[in-house]
């Protein structure tokens, strides 16, 4: 499975996930020349979620975590691109419960044609 296809299962996985967790859908993939969101949400508490996700395949592993992927650099673009992304749509945040960026790392296994989320490692970091 190339990186392309192990990112958009990830992201597809990650949703899943979100979903059966309570969380309510506002958009996938926001991309603008400054940055990328992979997934919005609303959190059960009304609190705008922005979701990146890291996903990595069991046969690219090699001592790595997906959480090994999110860098100092690209979680300083998240956070500004979540920052333009609320000044420009400041009507998506309810009352005082404002927003925040949550990492959801997925390690999906080898040898599994379609892997479904009870076959994956996942885990969540809020307000990271």
């Amino acid at each position: 499975m190339d990186n392309i296809s192990v990112g958009r299962l990830g992201e597809d996985l990650a949703c899943q996930y979100l979903s059966d967790k309570g969380y309510r859908f506002l958009g996938r993939n926001y991309r603008k020349p400054w940055g990328e969101i992979d997934i919005i949400v609303r959190a059960k508490n009304n609190t705008l979620v922005f979701v990146e996700v890291k996903a990595l395949s069991e046969n690219s592993y090699e001592g790595l975590s997906p959480e090994d992927n999110l860098t100092s650099a690209k979680l300083r673009k998240l956070q500004r691109t979540c920052q333009k992304f609320v000044a420009v749509n400041p009507d998506w945040i309810r009352g005082d419960r404002g927003w925040q960026l949550d990492l959801v790392a997925i390690k999906i296994p080898a040898g599994i044609g379609n892997p479904v989320l009870k076959n994956c490692e996942i885990n969540h970091y809020e307000n990271i």
